[in-house]
């Protein structure tokens, strides 16, 4: 490592200086006093501090930390670090008693792990902390300090301390001697270890990433900038743990950082980062569709003392607290599920109720099952868990469930999810249910009496997706969450379930009707009118014949209907072990006036064997297309020279877009820009330029987002090489 001279700046050499200037830090412990014994004259060859060097460029390299846009030192827990200590004369450990401090919180004590004494002279001192003389040249003495293995994380304070006969001199207070400890994923000693570089490097370094959405027969994908390593966004972190009034004494448990932190994300019960809204109405804040990243969010959230941001939804949530698990040094990556079950009554059943005529009755109807719903998954080990259960672990910060008084989910062990052991900390029975509930199809009579028509077991948690490493590509993990449905596997995992609490399954088995009814449609724009097939395959051998009721709904992406638009009854005659296909037009005329955010529709279908009397019912979800968002550069990306990055966009509809919210975003290129249109008229476009001069070669992403309240979900993104 070269270790450059640095510049000599003012200490102080006398009394103990306390800097009351931040409210974390202002109760110092109390120090031995200087006039605690009869001071006599120093000499001229008591040796002083005259300045301290962290050599934060060369120790970032070090530590993985140079991406972080912040001038103080970085390190990881667990592994060296250099610092130079100037004096006034050359050092000497035979007579010389140097005291190196840390301290961290506005209580600093040894005995709590956040006041750190080490030294580096005639008195030796035993901790976790360990430091030792590197070099000593001339007046200048090099350090090297390995935090501990466990240690705390967060931001410490640094000042030196010459003990002798007429009592301690510290330097003052320095801000930029500073440093901050993160978690150490690359150290095998840390409760964060992950062994595979390339996982490191995904999990942990990448700062963009893709958040899959869309529903599982027709993925969609948006880029989101995590800038774990933007300028301000770890102080941002580490304030939302001290908003939070997180003792720092969790701070060096991965386990209680990741905790905590799923419930800080969400303001729903402690002013935490971000507010969930799925009204529709947005008109107070940003519509969670329009951020771009978690940069912008965090900012604003620390710019403005800790106030709530608004708005959020599930993606949102996961995004920034991915970033937020990045930045102080936790693997994490963002999850979808499929066909996510939201059980309100927690019996691993979600109820989806028809009236007599087989239409969805929306006033009984109180579960939904969830297009799609993101959390987060961490790496870690589980010291208080068998270690089979380590590895990934689920969080979720989106404000769903209450747990332990606060509204979070997790960490729960995926392993254990796999294998029905709900009976380890935490929130495991809630995620399995998310997972695992069947889907209960029940008709009810004008009394409010109702009968089980029809179970679909294989409905819910349909599809479990991450991105690939090292790839925009998703990576379907569903076999880490769930064995194949039906297997023997999965009866056990059932069973277990069941032992450790979960309701057991006494509706099944239900008599199988020998006729499954399946809809499909193609990928359709918004203002697109379509076919839906409804493909009833007969599996007997006996012809029947089937009459169904088919309901159409605009529906949020919680699975919440809003309006339905159309019912259509269908009668179909099946030969044996045969299958027909029925057409169903739907008009755009009819959908476009009830469309809400995202625009999905959601079929409901159904059916009745007149021959049998047995009942079938099957539901999809139609997530419409919406206009597409241009992104162009013009040029070969270089180095210090200026780009120009192009966005277009036409309004395809015959209404106007009002209100309209064009973002733009580059990590490590810019911070989000954000250009405003009152309007947008139909056939109209708008074309937004933006200049930039990148600073460091590689690959970058270019994010756009345009949004409004007649218009949601319009991304793209452009992969640029910067050479």
């Amino acid at each position: 490592m070269s270790i450059q001279p640095y510049p000599t700046s003012s200490w102080g050499q006398g009394r103990i200086a306390i800097d009351r200037s931040n409210s974390d830090e202002s109760s110092l412990p109390e120090f031995e006093a200087f006039d605690s014994v009869i001071p006599r004259a120093p000499t001229t060859q008591t040796i002083s501090v005259l300045s301290v060097n962290m050599h934060a460029a060369d120790n970032k390299r070090l530590h993985n930390t140079s991406n972080y846009k912040n001038s103080n030192l970085i390190v990881r827990r667990n592994n060296e670090f250099f610092i130079t200590i100037s004096f006034n004369k050359p050092f000497n450990n035979q007579q010389d008693n140097v005291q190196i401090e840390f301290l961290i919180g506005s209580s600093p004590d040894v005995n709590k792990g956040t006041y750190i004494i080490l030294s580096i002279g005639i008195e030796k001192l035993s901790g976790g902390w360990k430091s030792r003389v590197v070099e000593a040249r001339g007046n200048n003495v090099t350090v090297g300090i390995t935090p501990d293995a466990s240690c705390i994380i967060g931001r410490f304070r640094t000042f030196i301390v010459i003990v002798s006969d007429f009592g301690k001199q510290r330097t003052q207070r320095n801000p930029d001697t500073d440093f901050y400890v993160l978690f150490n994923p690359w150290d095998p000693a840390d409760q964060v270890y992950m062994p595979r570089e390339t996982d490191r490097q995904e999990y942990v370094m990448n700062d963009v990433g893709v958040i899959y959405n869309g529903e599982f027969n027709n993925i969609t994908t948006r880029s989101w900038n995590f800038g774990q390593f933007e300028q301000g966004v770890l102080d941002a972190c580490l304030l939302a743990l001290d908003a939070g009034k997180v003792p720092i004494l969790y701070r060096g448990n991965a386990i209680e950082i990741v905790r905590q932190g799923s419930a800080l994300m969400n303001s729903q019960d402690d002013d935490g980062v971000l507010v969930g809204n799925w009204s529709g109405d947005y008109s107070i804040g940003t519509a969670p569709t329009a951020w771009t990243g978690s940069p912008e969010i965090l900012l604003k959230y620390a710019r403005e003392s800790c106030v709530p941001v608004c708005f959020a939804q599930c993606w949102v949530f996961a995004g920034v607290l991915n970033t937020f698990m990045r930045c102080l040094g936790i693997p994490a990556r963002v999850i979808t599920n499929y066909c996510s079950a939201h059980d309100n009554t927690g019996n691993l059943k979600t109820d989806i109720v028809l009236d007599e005529d087989g239409k969805v009755d929306r006033s009984r109807t109180r579960d939904s099952v969830w297009n799609y719903h993101c959390w987060n998954e961490v790496y870690m080990k589980r010291l208080d868990l068998p270690e089979k259960f380590s590895g990934w672990q689920v969080v979720d910060c989106t404000p769903q469930e209450i747990s332990d008084g606060l509204y979070r989910c997790g960490p729960t062990s995926v392993n254990a999810i796999k294998e029905g052991e709900l009976s380890y900390p935490f929130d495991a029975k809630f995620v399995f249910a998310e997972l695992n509930s069947d889907v209960i199809y029940r008709q009810s009579d004008k009394y409010g009496n109702s009968k089980i028509i029809s179970v679909d077991t294989a409905y819910v948690g349909k599809l479990i997706v991450t991105k690939r490493v090292n790839s925009n590509a998703y990576e379907d993990i569903t076999s880490t969450y769930k064995y194949p449905e039906g297997s023997d596997k999965d009866k056990q995992t059932m069973q277990n379930a069941e032992r450790r609490g979960v309701h057991t399954r006494d509706y099944l088995p239900v008599a199988e009707a020998g006729v499954d009814i399946e809809l499909q449609a193609d990928t359709i724009k918004i203002g697109d009118n379509f076919k839906l097939t409804m493909n009833i395959k007969n599996q007997t051998s006996q012809t029947c014949t089937v009459s169904a009721t088919l309901t159409g709904s605009a529906m949020y992406y919680t699975g919440v209907t809003s309006m339905t638009f159309k019912l259509e009854n269908k009668t179909a005659t099946v030969k044996p072990w045969n299958t027909t296909k029925l057409m169903i037009d739907v008009q755009a005329v009819d959908y476009m006036p009830y469309l809400v955010d995202q625009a999905n529709l959601l079929f409901v279908v159904n059916g009745r064997i007149e021959e049998t009397g047995m009942s079938l019912s099957t539901m999809r979800v139609v997530t419409l297309r919406p206009p597409e968002l241009t992104i162009k550069v013009s040029g070969t990306p270089r180095v210090g020279k200026d780009l120009l990055v192009l966005i277009s966009f036409r309004n395809p509809h015959n209404f106007i877009l009002k209100n309209v919210q064009l973002r733009l975003d580059a990590p490590g290129l810019i911070t989000t820009r954000m250009k405003l249109y009152e309007q947008i008229l139909p056939g109209g476009s708008v074309q937004y330029t933006e200049t930039i001069t990148p600073q460091t070669p590689g690959k970058k992403v270019l994010i756009g987002c345009l949004d409004c309240a007649a218009l949601r979900q319009v991304t793209n993104q452009l992969e640029i090489n910067v050479v």
